[in-house]
């Protein structure tokens, strides 16, 4: 087993966005981050989980490695999972959801697996396996080889706790972190979202120039463990070091329910100051005064949520928006088509950022800037 000042932490993150979640560990001061498909490994005792999980925006999820063993047959999984030691780890009669996977492995009956481990915890720890549990148990079966980690997130890290007024089809925080790094944002610009919805880029761009913490407004399954410390974690959240920002973060929308939602979910999460929602057609959209800065949107799209050849108008409208108003400025752009994309007539990056986005698979394209 693992001493408990190196453990191996997992931060997920959706394929394609790994770099850019890296260049964001290394900024927050954790050491030797190393990239794997879907998230970075880092290593660290409890307080580095602590502070992953109420800090990185990037991050989906925060799993820790307990430790692993061979296993080559049920029989023997049941016997060393009853080995195990939990004990170090969880609370009696805590709910507890168990989720397996399996690969390259002679045990390859997934809920045969679930059914041991989960008996295990039953008898040990006297819990109630429930699969709708906030604290999650993940199963890895590899080669033979079985790795148990915990969730120490609990609910996905994107639900940031301030954000309850959603517009239909939005962006998840983590992703819109992701894509603000991607596009070069460091918190020292302005930004314009001209189709906000529920306002979440614009949020996220505020939250990042004010250096508050992602998770500063939720709670966590760590806090829910037998070892969990919370002196430390106290120690954590009182090295937050939030600052004034001249920048300000503007959104627009021809909707009048979004920009309710997004000045309420401003509202919440402590950012009204600098952040500005409007209703606004985009042709009447203007380039606020001062220094150039980074447009940024996640607009309609094929199948999510209108027809792609009645959204290229759309688009049109967009880059030529773009081209007219906004001299010096970047733009971001979130879409599942290189049609649409390029109906915007404006020369994007080469390769574009692929990942995953409520299932659809989609690009962000950058102008070069």
């Amino acid at each position: 087993m693992q001493d408990n000042t190196s453990l191996e932490i997992l931060l997920v993150t959706p394929p394609g966005f790994e770099e850019i979640l890296r260049a964001e560990v290394t900024e927050k001061g954790f050491k030797k981050a190393k990239i794997l498909t879907g998230g970075v490994i880092i290593k660290g005792g409890w307080p580095e989980v602590y502070r992953a999980n109420l800090q990185l925006r990037g991050a989906s999820k925060v799993l820790v490695r307990l430790g692993s063993f061979r296993a080559f047959h049920l029989s023997e999984l049941d016997k060393k999972a009853r080995q195990f030691p939990w004990n170090d780890f969880l609370n009696p009669r805590t709910p507890i959801r168990v989720d397996v996977s399996t690969s390259k492995s002679k045990i390859y009956h997934k809920k045969a697996a679930v059914e041991r481990i989960e008996r295990a915890l039953e008898e040990i720890l006297h819990c109630e396996a429930d699969p709708e549990a906030g604290l999650q148990i993940k199963v890895r079966l590899f080669k033979d080889i079985c790795t148990i980690s915990l969730d120490s997130s609990g609910e996905g890290l994107h639900k940031r706790g301030s954000k309850e007024a959603l517009n239909k089809a939005p962006l998840r925080e983590t992703l819109a972190a992701l894509s603000l790094r991607a596009c070069g944002f460091k918190g020292k610009e302005p930004v314009i979202d001209p189709m906000c919805g529920s306002g979440t880029f614009i949020l996220e761009a505020a939250e990042i120039a004010s250096r508050l913490d992602a998770g500063r407004n939720r709670a966590f399954a760590f806090e829910t463990l037998k070892n969990f410390d919370p002196k430390a974690w106290k120690t954590v959240k009182e090295k937050s070091n939030p600052c004034a920002v001249e920048d300000r973060f503007f959104g627009f929308d021809r909707d009048k329910g979004a920009i309710s939602f997004a000045t309420a979910n401003a509202e919440r999460a402590q950012v009204s100051a600098i952040t500005s929602f409007t209703r606004q057609t985009l042709s009447n959209i203007q380039a606020p005064k001062g220094p150039a800065g980074l447009m940024i949107t996640n607009p309609p799209y094929g199948t999510r949520i209108g027809d792609q050849k009645k959204l290229l108008p759309l688009y049109q409208s967009l880059g030529n928006k773009f081209r007219s108003d906004f001299n010096g400025w970047r733009l971001g752009l979130i879409t599942n088509s290189d049609r649409l994309a390029h109906a915007t007539g404006l020369d994007f990056k080469k390769t574009p950022i692929a990942f995953s986005h409520g299932g659809i698979n989609v690009k962000l394209y950058q102008t070069e800037g």
